[in-house]
């Protein structure tokens, strides 16, 4: 297998900054499917003008990949050159004010519908139930119960590539179902997120439901990361994997689970190669047995064989 090109002095290259750098930093510490290689460079940044700084002054060589709290990631084995980025306690603010939370890219999406429900902010519920932090929710448009993240972001604030902070409404982000229309090389730091007024108790109840669905329909006690596969257009894709014959399907020591089949499982010494190839072969046959293609909801990085279905 193609392994990083591990550079001793990579780090003596990178601009000097007030958070840590990490060599060679095991990424399948920082993942929820605990595999894949390690970071040549691992970059926590101390707070947004340290990740600025950061971009403003990085060899433009390097290449640099964003993480959150690694729950929809899937690092490839061989692992990933170049500079991952970290968002971290630098970046997991929560500040209300009258009419919903200004949040940090780090903070953690329970963390956030904890908060709301506090201060009586209604609408955030839903964020109870997905896994991650709030980078990631607005990368991916997150959702689940009926409500996506696009229904509650104001605004949100971005570094682009030469490290300008800059601001974009709801309407200039171009959210769609599982997307967003914010160019993959720019890092979202924080976002203002508007809640209707509600009932503490109410939202306490509606929290508590959601938490009880979660832990009773998915393995949630299992290294997952979260659905495997986005929902076509009029289809469900846990229904189409069941119909495939996939529920329960074993690759290595990767699985589909039997609890929630869109759900990968690591049984415990699964290989990131293992999971890509259960993914793979899962896509194959839902296609061959339904003729609807399945997209990843999995995000794949690093370097590793090619799988393919």
């Amino acid at each position: 297998m193609t392994d990083i090109r591990r550079s001793a002095g990579l780090i003596d290259r990178l601009p000097h900054v007030r958070g840590s750098y990490e060599a060679d930093a095991p990424m399948r510490d920082l993942t929820w499917f605990r595999v894949g290689g390690p970071a040549e460079v691992l970059f926590r940044p101390a707070d947004i003008d340290d990740l600025m700084a950061f971009m403003t002054y990085r060899p433009q060589d390097v290449p640099v990949t964003v993480i959150g709290s690694g729950a929809n990631l899937l690092v490839r084995d061989g692992g990933i050159p170049g500079v991952v980025i970290r968002l971290g306690r630098g970046f997991n603010r929560i500040v209300p004010d009258t009419h919903g939370l200004c949040v940090g890219a780090g903070c953690s999406n329970v963390s956030v519908a904890l908060r709301a429900k506090d201060h009586g902010f209604a609408g955030y519920e839903f964020l109870r139930g997905v896994p991650g932090s709030i980078g990631g929710a607005l990368r991916m448009n997150a959702g689940a119960y009926g409500q996506e993240m696009s229904q509650l972001v104001v605004a949100a604030r971005w570094i682009d590539p030469t490290g300008l902070l800059q601001w974009s409404i709801n309407e200039q982000l171009d959210f769609g179902y599982r997307t967003c229309g914010l160019p993959e090389d720019h890092i979202f730091v924080e976002a203002v997120l508007l809640g209707a007024e509600g009932d503490p108790a109410l939202i306490a109840e509606r929290m508590d439901r959601i938490s009880t669905e979660r832990t009773t329909s998915q393995p949630v006690k299992s290294s997952t990361g979260g659905s495997t596969f986005a929902n076509p257009d009029g289809h469900k894709a846990w229904e189409l994997i069941d119909a495939a014959g996939c529920r329960g399907l074993v690759i290595g020591d990767a699985q589909m689970s039997e609890q929630h089949c869109n759900f990968m499982i690591n049984r415990g010494s699964a290989t990131a190669h293992d999971l890509e190839t259960l993914g793979e072969t899962v896509r194959k046959r839902v296609l061959a047995r339904s003729g609807v293609a399945l997209h990843w909801e999995i995000r794949r990085i690093g370097i590793g064989p090619e799988v393919t279905a």
